[in-house]
């Protein structure tokens, strides 16, 4: 499949079966995740997979969201900041969301190449989900990815025009 075409079918997905993920196509995930760039190579994250149903179940908590336990699987990206490259020479802006948010796209397309669908949340309550994972105190969840067999077409992509996105030369 060609590139655009990929990015196309790529949507939102919000109901899934109850079809197991193969570890072969949750691997290659992962996979795609892992080699994704991340400013000066320094990869400053970590993917929690979370498949237990008392594991979805306290993640829920912190996005009770009808259907967000019935995924199969959950891919919690977290990044740690004190290991992200920064622009000190100029300003200081550290790279980790950059970073953590280049995986998460990876694994969305990847799952989609796969026939997969996913979900990429924000809205969550990081608190209750750093219980929930037993995430420290120096690393942050920054996404959760649903992932699982849809059960579902998913919304429509809406998305302006390029004319309204893209200058040339100057603003």
């Amino acid at each position: 499949m060609k590139f655009i075409e990929l990015a196309k079918k790529r949507v939102s997905i919000r109901s899934y079966t109850k079809r197991v993920v193969s570890k072969k196509m949750l691997t290659d995930v992962l996979e795609a995740g892992r080699l994704a760039p991340t400013a000066c190579n320094y990869q400053p994250f970590q993917f929690v997979v979370v498949q237990e149903k008392e594991n979805l179940a306290a993640l829920a908590e912190g996005y009770p969201a009808p259907w967000f336990a019935e995924a199969p699987v959950v891919i919690a990206i977290c990044t740690q900041a004190s290991k992200a490259w920064k622009r000190e020479r100029h300003d200081d802006k550290n790279y980790v969301d950059v970073d953590g948010a280049i995986a998460a796209d990876h694994m969305t397309l990847a799952a989609a190449e796969l026939g997969l669908g996913t979900c990429w949340i924000g809205a969550f309550d990081p608190k209750i989900v750093r219980k929930a994972l037993g995430v420290p105190r120096t690393v942050e969840p920054l996404i959760l990815l649903t992932l699982g067999h849809p059960n579902e077409e998913g919304r429509l992509k809406t998305r302006k025009p390029l004319n309204e996105l893209v200058r040339y030369e100057k603003w």
